[in-house]
């Protein structure tokens, strides 16, 4: 599928797929290779992530990662994120930057005053806020995407492509009849969902296609790796490569990982990139 999204002016092409590296200003993260905290941590992963091939840096401070994620207020949050936005814009000013976040107010602070791009949320629009925890957050993220006019990544936390499908047919008409234009839709592996149906959604993720918008994956490391095969979040990087191929020939945009070289490797050995 050809896909564009519109990032502050420029056209972003994603007929082929990119990768977006993860950036966690947080001390808590599932995987902890991916916590980065002073300003040289956060510069020299900014600079990691472009020097491997990625175009998008995903910027969190909140770790919402299912079983155990500490609550963080709403001005930790807006302050990490500021610190660490600063510094990946000083380092790479022209990436693409995400921030993380299923905050309203946190999300306008990062694209009006801290040079965020789009907005990665996964709580599907105010479902949830720390997995399994009903969302007491202000605002209403899918008016303020649509009063921001950026893209906006849509986190599915359905335990299943059935109803998966239905809430993003749904959920995309509400964005639309806002006045929201760039969507790209996750399917949210590992939040609301058993073992299984993770793996029954991959099984069946080229179905995303009918919804007609470009797909995230994020499924970098992640228990539905380690449970199946043994190990731990620093033993799934074979997984993780297995698992992206597969999502990149059922269609998927970008995918979102903790390890951008072997990412980028397997999007041109998968025919996503040219030479």
């Amino acid at each position: 599928m050809q896909y564009t999204i519109n990032v502050r002016g420029r056209l972003v092409d994603l007929s082929q797929p990119m990768v977006m590296g993860i950036l966690n200003a947080t001390p808590d993260s599932f995987y902890s290779g991916s916590r980065k905290q002073t300003e040289a941590e956060i510069a020299d992963r900014a600079n990691q992530i472009i020097s491997e091939g990625g175009r998008m840096i995903d910027v969190g401070a909140f770790s919402t990662r299912p079983g155990g994620a500490m609550e963080v207020s709403e001005e930790e949050e807006t302050s990490r994120l500021k610190h660490a936005l600063a510094i990946v814009r000083r380092e790479q000013p022209d990436a693409i930057v995400s921030v993380d976040t299923y905050r309203p107010r946190v999300a306008r602070r990062c694209v009006e005053d801290f040079g965020a791009d789009i907005i990665n949320d996964v709580s599907e629009g105010g479902i949830t806020g720390i997995v399994d925890t009903p969302i007491h957050e202000e605002g209403d993220m899918f008016q303020t995407v649509a009063q921001l006019q950026v893209p906006y990544i849509l986190m599915s936390v359905q335990p299943t492509l059935e109803t998966m499908m239905k809430n993003f047919a749904d959920e995309v008409h509400r964005l639309r009849d806002l006045g929201a234009k760039d969507i790209i839709l996750d399917p949210g592996y590992g939040f609301g969902k058993t073992l299984d149906q993770n793996y029954e959604i991959l099984s069946h993720a080229e179905r995303l296609a009918e919804l007609e918008l470009p797909v995230l994956v994020g499924i970098s490391r992640k228990s539905m790796i380690f449970k199946k095969a043994g190990g731990d979040p620093t033993t799934s990087l074979p997984g993780t490569i297995a698992l992206n191929a597969v999502s990149l020939m059922k269609g998927a945009s970008i995918l979102r990982v903790h390890d951008v070289k072997e990412a980028v490797q397997t999007v041109v050995c998968c025919g996503g990139l040219s030479d």
